[in-house]
């Protein structure tokens, strides 16, 4: 990269799509951090949730779940694979489910066959979070799954790793920013600031790749 290039010019192209599901908004909140640390780096960002699979006796039975549904339908868009096409970095984030990926966000990613085989996903970098009752309740193994399909996009995968210091406050996960959600509380400062860390780390990798 020519070294003489200005910040705005280092990020100028850089396109952010950060796609999440959130069943009562813990996700949501790390993906808003992270969509406003890409931001503050001058990436353009597309925050998007993808959508609802599960009926209206699940989500009304239980009313963290029904407000969070309710209050995102209409301020989040969902998530389209134009907006795949667009990005020229992404951010995939869900709760653990088992160990593994929410359905919700897997069958969005079931969707992409097309643009894999056309070559939409080579070499953009991406980067995953997560968040799941436990400390120990399938965090890293959700984002190390999330991680395969970007190995099958051609992806360039950006994890957070141990890059600063302020990652260690919300619990040292190197693999993408995490957090153990208990007895319903929602993410604390330290969580967040370390997912607004990952934006930016995401947004200054792929500000170097489109710059050159």
């Amino acid at each position: 990269m020519d070294s003489t290039l200005t910040h705005k010019e280092t990020f100028m192209g850089t396109r952010v799509a950060v796609i999440y599901y959130s069943a009562t908004g813990n996700v949501h909140a790390l993906a808003d951090a992270l969509a406003k640390g890409a931001a503050s780096r001058g990436a353009e960002v597309r925050l998007r949730r993808v959508p609802e699979l599960a009926p209206d006796s699940a989500i009304d039975a239980n009313p963290a779940w029904r407000a969070h549904v309710d209050a995102t339908k209409n301020e989040v868009p969902e998530a389209t694979l134009e907006d795949l096409e667009w990005a020229t970095a992404y951010a995939f984030g869900t709760p653990t489910r088992f160990g593994n990926v929410a359905s919700q966000l897997k069958q969005f990613i079931d969707l992409t066959g097309g643009q894999w085989q056309a070559g939409v996903f080579h070499n953009k970098p991406a980067t995953s979070f997560t968040s799941a009752m436990n400390r120990h309740g399938g965090q890293e193994s959700t984002l190390l799954s999330l991680n395969n399909v970007f190995y099958h996009w051609g992806c360039v995968i950006v994890p957070p790793g141990y890059t600063d210091p302020l990652l260690f406050n919300a619990g040292g996960n190197p693999y993408g920013t995490s957090w153990p959600s208990g007895g319903g509380e929602t993410p604390d400062e330290a969580t967040l600031e370390a997912a607004r860390y990952q934006g930016r780390h995401l947004a200054d990798v792929a500000g170097r790749l489109v710059a050159g």
